[in-house]
């Protein structure tokens, strides 16, 4: 990348340049001998020469579509005059698959975490309760609301008891794609290191029984995973007054728990973009993508999802796949999504959100270049189905839509112990068990929501600092965070609202 006080080239091929600041109409491009014809919002593009109607279109030497008319040296290059034309993407298996230089496992970051009876990590240590139906959220919510900071005060290693609560359950084919998708999920947040405890209510009548859910999934009851039913409970308020004593006797074995000094090997981060905007593939997606090159090298985990995100650019991941079969899945993935949204105006057909635009993001394309970048650089190890859970080291994908609350959940499901979520826009977005750390693409953005965003990776365009340097800063920030410095989304309190897995198929 080079920059100038008022643009960026991003790569030599490139033949747009990106503002770096707002264009004024008729202001002098000194690298060009041309003054622009139009106003050109900051991390928007203009053209670098002449592009003749029909000519490829490039961004980091990639392809973001093709020019719908002639377009000469400093003309704006938006939606306007861009057109997205899908063409063939060589996959190349593994061409760019390097070896990872692993630090030597002595010499591995640590951070404070908790150990679990089975050896699993956590960062945080909540009490979770989860409703197998629909019917029995409200419950679940009245019994988490119940454990106040103030009831809470004589627990202080337990985080707090958290409702996942959710909208399906019932009403649904079984066996269906959608059913094992949500018990999947509801297992993944059972199982999950950053809970302590689980408390799992059901109705009695839903498709998703409670027994079965727990028998399918290979759930364990116990202490520390109990089970209720409303209709043999009593109902409404004797399953609140059940459930609060449930977690009662919960709460000493929670609060018994303390955080030790483990490696870094045991996170696994979640890797999530949203509102982005031109700004997000220059600076905060490369520089959370280098501290995931680092965290790789310590033994850790990267887990890249929103696959309608990677489309247009999945080469990037094939071609660091560790084998063909690798490589092959992740195509299949993108195969079921091409048939899945036919038909319908979604991301993954070409448009982006609203916020997108704005933001300079002109097609999925130029969206997707973007978002790969968080995955870093070390190989594709392995590609998973959402929620189901990550068993591999180093950096994998799991299939997911790109909308953030869904992705995020079921990155949980799959054992994320951390989210780390870049935004250009400003997402207001918090997470629990697995807390969220926010990265602002830009500065002016990240001055204007500082209360809710965690770093400004905006310093890179700013020229105060390079993108390696702030993928060490995001690493050293993520330790800290796993070691339970809290976020500003859990400093606001947000993430009781933000399970939200993944609807499939017919609901009847």
């Amino acid at each position: 990348m080079t920059a100038s006080a008022s643009l960026l080239h991003l790569h030599p091929h490139d033949n747009v340049y990106v503002a770096k600041t707002s264009l004024a109409l008729g202001q002098e491009i000194p690298e060009l001998g041309v003054r622009t014809r139009a106003q050109v919002p900051a991390g928007h593009k203009i053209a670098a020469r002449r592009i003749a109607a029909g000519e490829q279109v490039k961004k980091y030497d990639t392809v973001i579509g093709v020019a719908t008319r002639d377009l000469e040296p400093g003309d704006y290059v938006h939606s306007h005059n861009l057109q997205l034309v899908d063409h063939y993407r060589d996959p190349a298996f593994g061409a760019d698959v390097r070896p990872v230089q692993y630090v030597p496992e002595g010499e591995r970051a640590n951070f404070q975490g908790f150990v679990r009876a089975d050896g699993r990590v956590g960062t945080r240590n909540f009490i979770g309760i989860l409703s197998s139906v629909n019917c029995s959220a409200t419950v679940i919510k009245n019994i988490a609301a119940h454990f106040t900071p103030e009831r809470l005060a004589a627990f202080p290693n337990v985080d707090g008891v958290a409702a996942f609560a959710q909208t399906s359950g019932c009403g649904m084919s079984s066996p269906s794609e959608h059913f094992d998708v949500l018990r999947r999920t509801l297992a993944g947040y059972a199982r999950h290191p950053n809970l302590a405890g689980v408390l799992i209510v059901g109705l009695g009548c839903e498709r998703n029984q409670v027994d079965s859910l727990v028998d399918s999934q290979g759930l364990a009851k116990g202490n520390l995973m109990r089970t209720m039913v409303m209709q043999d409970v009593g109902g409404t308020r004797a399953t609140i007054a059940a459930g609060i004593a449930a977690i009662e006797e919960m709460l000493p074995t929670a609060n018994a728990a303390q955080r030790s000094p483990v490696s870094a090997s045991h996170l696994k981060i979640g890797l999530e973009c949203g509102g982005s905007d031109g700004f997000s593939g220059i600076t905060a997606n490369p520089a959370l993508g280098a501290a995931m090159d680092i965290l790789v090298r310590h033994g850790g985990t990267a887990i890249l999802s929103e696959t309608p995100e990677i489309h247009g650019v999945e080469f990037m991941l094939t071609r660091r796949a560790i084998s063909p079969e690798v490589g092959q899945k992740l195509l299949d993935r993108l195969a079921w999504w091409g048939k899945y949204t036919a038909g319908h105006n979604a991301q993954f057909n070409g448009v982006v959100g609203h916020g997108n635009q704005a933001g300079g993001l002109a097609n999925i394309f130029e969206k997707s270049l973007g978002s790969a970048m968080k995955g870093g650089t070390t190989p594709l190890r392995a590609v998973y189905e959402y929620a189901e859970p990550i068993t591999e080291h180093g950096f994998v994908f799991m299939d997911s839509p790109g909308y953030d609350p869904v992705a995020s959940t079921g990155q949980i499901a799959s054992g994320a112990n951390l989210i780390c979520f870049t935004t250009g826009r400003g997402s207001m977005f918090g997470s629990k068990p697995a807390p969220t750390i926010k990265l602002a693409s830009n500065t002016p953005m990240y001055q204007r929501l500082e209360e809710d965003m965690d770093i400004n990776c905006g310093l890179i365009v700013d020229g105060e600092c390079s993108v390696p340097e702030m993928g060490q800063r995001i690493f050293e920030q993520i330790l800290r965070h796993a070691s339970g410095e809290a976020t500003k989304s859990e400093a606001l309190g947000l993430g009781d609202h933000e399970f939200v897995p993944w609807h499939l198929g017919i609901v009847s």
